[in-house]
């Protein structure tokens, strides 16, 4: 798929695909991500479909396997693989983390649980099945990352994600990204689009209190997406002794020994800070608070 390429890419690709049915280059011109994404879709006759970048590597395993993956497990609608990123002079801390929590995301359950923590798959690494996507309706184009978007559509459907463990595919990194210069991917368009899929969570409309981990500044900036769906916080949670007693939304500022009580409230934690979310996970399991059920860790 060219999206009005000016390198000679589409004259190789024509080289390639001479003599090769199965290489077609499409040429509708400059008609942005999501639009060259679903005429992709469209114009697709396999039942499965891999999902690549021109610039990044794959692996020359990578179709294979996830191809047999997807025959062996029909409940399974997209399967994904570990990354490696290069290259490797220019990756800054940030991103490596990403990365490293991203390939710790293996199970369905991993994917669906973390979904609201950050894009728990990278878009060029996916092999999904055409027909269930183009029953969700395919890509949205909209003020969002239209990759995350489409991930949170499947979760909130029931559709599975699941991960192989091989790394299948180099994921460059560089100034020039989408992620990088498009404001969908900037921080607050995340926020937002989380703030609406959270507050459709049948989680989070079951009658339980909510209570939200973190009380900064930023973080109560961030939950006012959520807060905007008329949701009512009944506690903050937060470590600092000098926060603990204060009023936020009418709403008590506690600590976290606030959270042992008989009857759980649902917990999101917005707190990003690294190091800070495994701090939270290990207290909230050692209290008996179960991933998925009893907390969500919100990105």
């Amino acid at each position: 798929m060219d999206d009005g390429s000016d390198d000679g890419s589409d004259e190789l690709v024509k080289a390639y695909g001479k003599g090769d049915g199965r290489i077609r280059l499409l040429s509708p011109g400059r008609v942005g991500l999501v639009e060259a994404l679903n005429l992709g879709i469209k114009a697709a006759r396999t039942p499965f479909i891999a999902r690549m970048d021109a610039d990044d590597r794959m692996h020359p395993e990578r179709l294979e396997l996830q191809w047999r993956y997807l025959l062996d497990n029909p409940n399974i609608d997209l399967v994904s693989c570990r990354v490696s990123l290069f290259p490797e002079e220019i990756i800054k801390g940030g991103f490596r983390e990403y990365i490293r929590w991203q390939n710790e995301c293996l199970t369905p359950a991993d994917l669906a649980d973390e979904i609201y923590w950050e894009s728990p798959v990278a878009h060029p690494s996916v092999m999904f099945r055409k027909q269930v996507i183009v029953e969700l309706g395919s890509y949205r184009d909209g003020d969002f990352p239209e990759d995350y978007e489409l991930w949170l559509r499947m979760v909130a459907a029931g559709k599975k994600m699941s991960k192989l463990k091989e790394i299948l595919v180099d994921w460059r990194e560089g100034e020039n990204r989408l992620s990088r210069q498009d404001p969908r991917y900037s921080r607050e368009a995340f926020d937002r689009l989380r703030g609406a899929y959270l507050a459709r969570d049948p989680r989070l409309h079951d009658g339980r209190e909510l209570v939200i981990w973190g009380s900064g500044r930023v973080t109560r900036k961030r939950v006012r997406h959520l807060l905007s769906y008329g949701f009512k916080v009944s506690a903050w949670v937060d470590v600092s002794p000098r926060k603990i007693g204060h009023m936020i939304l009418d709403a008590p500022v506690v600590s976290p020994e606030w959270l042992m009580r008989k009857k759980r409230p649902l917990v999101l934690s917005y707190v990003v800070k690294h190091g800070a979310r495994d701090d939270i996970k290990g207290t909230l399991e050692e209290m008996g608070y179960e991933r998925g059920r009893d907390y969500l860790m919100v990105g």
